[in-house]
């Protein structure tokens, strides 16, 4: 999507977006040096940034042009992977706010595994 490559930080942080439409939205994320805290596992930062560009993207696809008016991250283990996929979905649409809802997952050889998860609020803008 153009809104992705219009963004200066998601160039830097790498985000792709995998998927965006009818209110979902998929966007990964290789795990590069730069993303990762002191202990080689994705930082907390980078979880809450893909849990809020998901959750973003996904409410775009409902409601064009949006900004974030709140977000939440739950760290469930350690982030410990090659790659990482956030999939969001919006639970409500209404006129003056959206709420939705992610999960993020690390990718490795043995497959996927639940990492974080959270939630946003974003308002048409």
């Amino acid at each position: 999507m153009e809104v992705n490559a219009a963004s200066g930080f998601n160039g830097f942080a790498g985000f792709e977006v995998l998927h965006a439409a009818d209110g979902r939205a998929e966007i990964g994320v290789k795990a590069r040096p730069e993303l990762l805290q002191y202990a080689g596992l994705l930082h907390a930062g980078a979880l809450g940034a893909l849990i809020d560009v998901s959750c973003g993207f996904a409410a775009a696809t409902l409601a064009g042009r949006i900004v974030v008016v709140q977000y939440s991250v739950r760290c469930y283990r350690p982030a410990s992977g090659e790659r990482f996929i956030a999939r969001a979905h919006v639970v409500k649409a209404g006129r003056r706010q959206l709420f939705v809802e992610a999960e993020i997952f690390a990718l490795n050889e043995g497959g996927e595994v639940l990492v974080a998860g959270g939630d946003a609020v974003l308002m048409p803008h």
